[in-house]
């Protein structure tokens, strides 16, 4: 795979996706022919055995990047106070997977507002070299363009961090006329899309409308910067969700071919469009 740029959803397995998969020895290894990289939601909510670690590596080429969750208890429970034993036994646990670590995901909960900056920046700062992270915040204060917010992106810039850009303005404009929309308008934060120009590569989370149809006029600022930013010879992040992500390699193919009109010379999804025929009876 010759991409660019980093592509990817935030899993490696849906049922629905099944079909369109090139063949492989693993639903992941099956992921990793079409994406080349991948959203790490479940050490968000379960850590992993180094030996699972083992087999995500054996089942990725050195061109792929796992772009793992820090544990729910370290970013929301504890709002990284007194993680330092737990991040070292992650690291320790995930380290089969050194060398295909993108940065890591830091995704911190709404509760984490202003007054507890102070924390982020140790944590960070303790994180062993090479090893990085994106910061994804969610309180309404780093989104109002005031002081609280400059100290956010001062901190996140001094240290070349990347914030992560979190685009649900598609999903938020569809309406809640099924269990699935409303359950992804429910869990997803509506927070205005916020970018921060570091030297870090950008981090993007697309959550896309369920009208496949719907998503183009939302795309299309994001062709143009991320293909501005492939121009300059940056490595940007792009994650497309959808309310059900099942409908998501339908999505990254639109994706991808909205790129390839503003740069012709990337290649497309290697997805397996024959679709199983429907019985007769």
């Amino acid at each position: 795979m010759n991409r660019p740029y980093f592509l990817g959803a935030p899993q490696w397995q849906h049922p629905d996706w099944a079909p369109r998969l090139p063949p492989g020895s693993s639903p992941l290894a099956r992921y990793s022919q079409v994406f080349n990289c991948v959203e790490g939601n479940t050490t968000f909510y379960a850590t992993p055995t180094q030996e699972q670690c083992r087999q995500w590596r054996s089942q990725v080429t050195e061109h792929f990047r796992f772009l793992l969750k820090f544990p729910r208890a370290i970013s929301h429970d504890q709002l990284l106070v007194g993680a330092g034993a737990q991040v070292q036994s992650f690291l320790e646990i995930i380290a089969p997977l050194e060398d295909v670590l993108g940065p890591f995901l830091l995704q911190l909960p709404a509760a984490f507002g202003p007054e507890h900056l102070d924390r982020l920046w140790p944590f960070i700062d303790a994180l062993p070299e090479p090893l990085t992270c994106t910061v994804e915040v969610r309180h309404p204060a780093f989104f109002r363009k005031g002081e609280e917010e400059r100290k956010l992106n001062r901190g996140l810039r001094d240290r070349g961090i990347a914030r992560v850009c979190f685009d649900g303005r598609a999903l938020f404009s569809a309406s809640p006329d099924n269990d699935a929309i409303r359950d992804a308008q429910r869990k997803k934060p509506r927070v205005p899309v916020h970018l921060l120009p570091v030297e870090a590569d950008p981090v993007i989370r697309y959550i896309g409308h369920p009208n496949l149809d719907a998503n183009p006029p939302f795309l299309a600022p994001w062709v143009e910067r991320v293909a501005t930013w492939i121009e300059e010879g940056r490595h940007p992040y792009v994650f497309i969700h959808m309310p059900d992500n099942g409908d998501a390699l339908s999505l990254a193919t639109k994706w991808t071919e909205l790129l390839n009109q503003r740069l012709p010379a990337l290649e497309t999804l290697n997805l397996n469009e024959k679709q199983p025929q429907m019985g007769l009876f």
